[in-house]
């Protein structure tokens, strides 16, 4: 049976497992031997990181032709409408690529979010909202790029979901192991 770790990582991270100078990895939160990441995060990125033993099950997690659907909270400058999220919703040409459709939406700032270290830039004259983005694709940097694109960068990004599998009672540099009743993608 694969083994299937969900782990929430904190900003600063970098998802790998091999030394960095002067950078945290997976292996200083994962004492667990021959698990490996299904997909990355950017390190300045938290939330959820999927980790398995299992080559098949990575790449099935990873692959967008699998069209795995990955859901992120996003706290931007500003407040965007319903053209800015239209446009989110239906692609964003990034020059180097199209993005393909996406879930957009407002939402409240995520319940029980804990504080990011280090917090992020606060603006006394702009402020901040947040969006949910569903995407059935992860390209470098894409979620940032988009929302810069439509005119409300980033300031804050957390993935939320992978598939089936959520961040909900893990905190941020802990993790927890996957009932063997959950592994169908």
């Amino acid at each position: 049976m694969p083994r299937v770790l969900l782990f929430n990582k904190p900003c600063g991270v970098l998802c790998q497992f091999s030394p960095s100078a002067g950078k945290r990895t997976l292996k200083d939160f994962i004492a667990v031997a021959d698990v490996y990441p299904a997909g990355r995060l950017d390190a300045d990125s938290e939330g959820l990181v999927v980790l398995t033993d299992d080559g098949k099950l990575q790449h099935a997690i990873s692959d967008p032709k699998m069209k795995l659907p990955k859901t992120y909270w996003v706290q931007v400058d500003g407040e965007p409408d319903e053209v800015a999220l239209r446009r989110l919703r239906s692609g964003v040409d990034l020059d180097d690529f199209l993005t393909r459709p996406a879930g957009a939406r407002r939402i409240d700032q995520p319940s029980g979010l804990w504080e990011r270290i280090p917090p992020i830039r606060v603006r006394k004259s702009i402020p901040t909202s947040w969006i949910e983005l569903e995407l059935h694709e992860g390209k470098n940097r894409q979620v940032r790029r988009m929302t810069a694109a439509a005119g409300y960068p980033t300031l804050r990004l957390i993935r939320s979901r992978i598939g089936p599998w959520t961040l909900d009672g893990i905190l941020p540099g802990q993790f927890r192991l996957v009932d063997h009743q959950q592994l169908r993608i």
